[in-house]
């Protein structure tokens, strides 16, 4: 089980080329027996400074943070700026470009104070990572029971699936904009899986060499968006009073869902909880815990303000282009740079090529996380005694295998990737209490994070920001299945489906005290999902 005061992290065999490995966990109770050869992560050590004991109390002045300083901001940025390309996948970008075509400016209020709810949830996911020295994934298998667990497990397996498949496709469909079309989705799909490849060569070169090229990848979605953002010079008035001034109608309600259920994603809170241990950090000295927490805190304001610029850029843009046109509700990743072309033309740099590179950065940075993040959900829950570039091979092939599939089936028509789409995302939206009802129970539990538990109004705010996700995809869901759900025989499927999905999400919720419906499952818990044996 976790513990309020986490172990410290065991030390490690100084490598002579670098010294910035430290283990995938700091539980040496459950990890003991890994092959630390093989399992490790990188990360970088930052040298902490030793307590002033010449003055005053000395707890005291351990459980303060240290000044400010732009040395040691710098030092703690990364972490933030990898887990914001979750919000610029092609998913998102998808979300971005039909909101802004369909709906104009109108929901640039709602892309704001969604991205401001994604912050939110990010920063507990730091906080739970930074106070316990494990991930989210790992405090799963040792809080929840082993069948509980085991289904956590394989609701994150499915929503990165869903995820990969995305973002695979995206990068495809890039690919195939670049060539020319000499490229098609399934041999785009083959060569975006290389960068599993890629990103284990790069690992091997220091956590510091891995941000740099999200750091690029980053900056080049930023230029390309912010170049199309120049070209196409949207309104800046109605720009303006689409971010301050609330508006919703019948006709935008559905990509309002839409845009709220992007901003989410499963995988990405189990993935930041585990980026913000790459720096060392004494977890029994309350200081630099406080001071990990401000920083990395700082770093993911301002990765999440990036992110969101460059989602306005793409909103704007097909809200200036296409609102009200014929086109707007045809529009997809598949069509959309044509349609750029069309509207803006070649200008200094085709406008086709500048999407084509954005898409491609958007997509690259997105697979290259999403395999990060299936090491770390496949690890932390069943603890796997394996190398890190098999684990990396399976997670991959997950997503690659299905995505081929997909590729080839789907590449007939704009319309079937479209519809593929949505699928995909209804699949993501099921997943999400999947993700936060743990993280926030795990939070706000004394005996896991100490005295970093959140307290009793943020506890209160957060669960309302999720129970509002959680309602919002509810309708998603709902819609969706209204639509496509035919036949009594499939109708009582999904009804029995939907019987045992809620029941499992008011046990989770159960399970922290957070209904007085807490004892209704205990005769079900087991010697708990830290027992699994390898």
């Amino acid at each position: 089980m976790a513990h309020a005061t986490p172990n410290n992290q065991p030390e490690q065999e100084e490598d002579q080329e670098s010294n910035i490995l430290i283990p995938l966990s700091s539980s040496t109770a459950t990890h003991d027996y890994v092959d630390e050869g093989h399992e490790k992560i990188l990360a970088l050590e930052i040298e902490t400074e030793e307590p002033s004991s010449s003055h005053g109390n000395p707890d005291e002045e351990e459980a303060k943070a240290p000044a400010f300083s732009w040395r040691k901001l710098w030092e703690f940025t990364g972490p933030g700026f990898l887990m914001s390309v979750a919000f610029l996948d092609p998913g998102n970008l998808e979300g971005d470009l039909q909101a802004g075509a369909i709906a104009g400016y109108s929901l640039l209020w709602l892309l704001m104070w969604s991205t401001v709810m994604g912050l939110l949830i990010q920063l507990l996911s730091l906080r739970l990572g930074v106070a316990t020295g494990r991930h989210l994934a790992e405090l799963c298998r040792e809080e929840y029971p082993y069948w509980a667990g085991l289904l956590l497990w394989l609701m994150a397996e499915l929503a990165l699936i869903g995820a990969d498949i995305q973002e695979v496709i995206g990068s495809a469909i890039a690919i195939n904009i670049l060539s020319h079309g000499v490229f098609p989705l399934w041999a785009g799909v083959l060569i975006t899986a290389a960068d599993c490849f890629i990103f284990l060569f790069l690992e091997n070169y220091g956590v510091r060499k891995l941000e740099a090229v999200f750091a690029i990848l980053i900056t080049t979605m930023a230029l390309s968006f912010a170049w199309m953002f120049a070209d196409t010079k949207p309104s800046t008035k109605e720009l303006t009073l689409g971010l301050l001034v609330p508006r919703l109608s019948s006709k935008t309600i559905q990509k309002a869902v839409g845009v709220v259920g992007c901003v989410i994603t499963p995988h990405n809170v189990f993935l930041y909880s585990a980026l913000v241990q790459s720096r060392k950090i004494d977890a029994k000295n309350k200081g630099k815990v406080k001071e990990a927490l401000n920083y990395y805190t700082i770093e993911s304001c301002i990765a999440v303000l990036v992110s969101f610029t460059i989602n306005l850029f793409v909103t704007a843009v097909f809200a200036k282009g296409f609102y009200g046109s014929s086109q707007a509700s045809t529009i997809g990743l598949v069509n959309a740079g044509q349609y750029l072309q069309q509207r803006y033309g070649g200008g200094l740099f085709p406008i086709l090529y500048i999407w084509g590179i954005g898409l491609l950065a958007a997509g690259q940075s997105s697979t290259m996380t999403g395999t990060y993040a299936g090491q770390f959900i496949m690890g932390g829950f069943l603890n796997l005694r394996m190398q890190k570039w098999m684990r990396s091979l399976i997670t991959r092939s997950c997503a690659i295998i299905p995505t081929i599939i997909v590729a080839i089936v789907f590449n007939r028509t704009e319309d079937s990737l479209d519809v593929l789409n949505e699928w995909l995302n209804v699949l993501q939206g099921m997943q999400i209490p999947f993700a936060l009802i743990p993280l926030l129970t795990l939070v706000s539990n004394e005996r896991v994070m100490g005295v970093f538990k959140i307290g009793t109004a943020m506890g209160r705010t957060v669960w309302t920001v999720v129970a509002l996700v959680i309602v919002i995809n509810g309708y998603v869901l709902l819609d969706f299945f209204k639509s496509e759900v035919e036949g009594p025989l499939l109708g009582l499927v999904v009804c029995l489906g939907t019987l045992a999905y809620l029941a499992f999400i008011l046990y989770l919720i159960s399970h922290g005290g957070s209904l007085p419906i807490t004892n209704l499952f205990s005769h079900m818990h087991s010697t708990g999902f830290a027992q699994l044996k390898s």
